[in-house]
């Protein structure tokens, strides 16, 4: 049943937005700080807060590479030669 479950999850994990994986982050992170869970439901809780995780770096060193990359490109084209 579990495995299922964490398929399911994975297959989910993957089709989140920045915004929905870090606001489910923020509502793990709570819960795993609030307590009263069993070591089971913590270490579930944990381990998909790492993947909630993976999903919000994947966003952000994506929207860090397009910034990069518009970047060079406004650089590249301030240093060509303007034509007359």
């Amino acid at each position: 049943m579990a495995t299922t479950t964490d398929a399911t999850d994975a297959g989910a994990t993957d089709a989140l937005g920045y915004e929905q994986a870090r606001d489910e982050l923020i509502d793990v992170v709570r819960r795993l700080e609030a307590g009263g869970t069993t070591l089971e439901e913590s270490l579930a809780l944990w381990e998909r807060g790492e993947e909630l995780a993976k999903v919000c770096r994947r966003w952000l060193d994506g929207a860090r590479a397009r910034l990069d990359a518009a970047l060079a490109q406004e650089e590249a084209e301030g240093e060509s030669p303007e034509a007359d």
